[in-house]
């Protein structure tokens, strides 16, 4: 069965895009920690970060680090912050999250966005992404 992810890959769960290559899919966390929270997921669907083989892994960074710029040129921040857990859906993913307090990094904090904000933040760190 198809995660989440996979599905929002596939177009059959919207979702607020920021960037996508051939390989990799960011998009915008519905429930942020904070505003800009972003989901970088591989579109090969594996449970774990290290069942990634070492090229899939570095690949994975690489896109995320430059995500991770295109937020701080969009979302004013202190820095962005990256978690990898992993418990909540069965499909890899890194949480790049801007950070002003420590409190940005605790996911039981959760920012409320509008859908015109969503689409906002999105497009902005598309742009960003294109640079």
């Amino acid at each position: 069965m198809s995660s989440i992810f996979t599905k929002i890959i596939q177009g059959q769960i919207p979702s607020y895009k920021v960037a996508e290559n051939d390989d990799y899919f960011a998009f915008l966390d519905i429930n942020p920690n904070s505003k800009g929270h972003t989901l970088v997921v591989p579109k090969k669907e594996d449970d774990k970060l290290f069942d990634l083989d070492e090229d899939s892994y570095l690949k994975l960074m690489k896109f995320s680090y430059k995500v991770a710029k295109a937020i701080k040129r969009a979302v004013p921040c202190e820095r962005v912050g990256m978690s990898v857990i992993g418990l909540e859906v069965p499909h890899v993913h890194v949480h790049l999250i801007p950070l002003h307090t420590m409190a940005d990094a605790n996911f039981s904090k959760k920012e409320e966005l509008t859908k015109g904000q969503f689409e906002e933040i999105a497009n902005e760190i598309s742009r960003k992404f294109q640079l």
